[in-house]
């Protein structure tokens, strides 16, 4: 077992103006209800945090074809120096006390898991592509549980952690060079499941936290007001006015670097041409 006593941080992404703002907001809630825990942040604009003291950021461009999957980077990053970690979405806040003696089991915690991804997603498509690879991965897909990605906690388990990291990267490579570039969770379940990390679900309610789409369940009983103003808050940071202009050329430039880093994951992929194309 994993005390908290500096042995655990919590951890995000944060990419481009927009989330570096949320990210900022995040920290300054984990300062205020986690002052003995550090965040540590990926980010492109690490600079952003110089004046945060509970903040470990370290530069980080996107890597992957949706930035969905550069969680994984956040991770290993985060697991290499601390023994646990808690993953939040940047978008997330954090609304009450943390207690100092938090245990993690080893292996991955999340407050919401299903157990059969083939009854999670509703896509066929999908549903063919990752049956595809979990049968690649020696796996059964209802055997996989569904990890949801806004909140889950990894902490180390004799190296099983590492080797769960390299999987997701394996995996998120098949997916993204075969059309699948969002869906993480579905991710987590089948790294986890190849190299067997226990995924325990709990209900975490010692991190009362707001997220969006899991508000009701996620900070109890919450004050319509409250709601409306976090919700409020986060869209003003998320989506803030801009020009066309700049939205023109936000839009072609992720148009440009999709298509470079689509390149170089073919290319990549050319080492193992068994597992990415047979």
């Amino acid at each position: 077992m994993i005390s908290s006593n500096a042995s655990y941080c919590f951890c995000t992404l944060a990419l481009g103006h927009n989330y570096c703002n949320l990210a900022l907001t995040l920290a300054q809630d984990l300062a205020q209800y986690a002052p003995s825990i550090q965040i540590v942040i990926l980010t492109d604009r690490p600079q952003a945090f110089q004046h945060c003291p509970n903040v470990l950021a370290f530069e980080h461009h996107q890597q992957t074809l949706g930035c969905y999957h550069d969680k994984q980077f956040v991770l290993k990053r985060s697991i290499g120096l601390f023994e646990a970690c808690v993953f939040v979405d940047a978008d997330m806040r954090i609304l009450a006390p943390i207690p100092a003696d938090l245990v993690w089991q080893p292996g991955i915690t999340a407050k919401i898991v299903w157990a059969n991804i083939a009854k999670h997603c509703q896509n066929e498509s999908e549903i063919g592509l990752l049956r595809k690879v979990s049968q690649k991965l020696g796996l059964k897909l209802e055997d996989i549980s569904f990890v949801h990605e806004c909140l889950f906690v990894v902490a180390r388990d004799q190296g099983k952690e590492l080797e769960f990291l390299d999987q997701w990267a394996k995996i998120s490579a098949y997916l993204e060079l075969w059309g699948l570039c969002r869906g993480e969770g579905n991710t987590i379940g089948l790294a986890a499941a190849k190299v067997g990390l226990t995924i325990r679900r709990d209900e975490l309610e010692q991190i009362c936290f707001f997220k969006d789409k899991l508000a009701s369940s996620a900070a109890g009983p919450m004050a319509q007001a409250q709601r409306a103003q976090l919700l409020a808050h986060q869209k003003a940071l998320e989506y803030p006015d801009r020009s066309l202009f700049v939205r023109v050329i936000g839009k072609l430039r992720k148009v440009i670097y999709y298509q470079v880093r689509l390149m170089g994951l073919r290319i990549a992929s050319l080492k193992n041409i068994e597992f990415y194309y047979r």
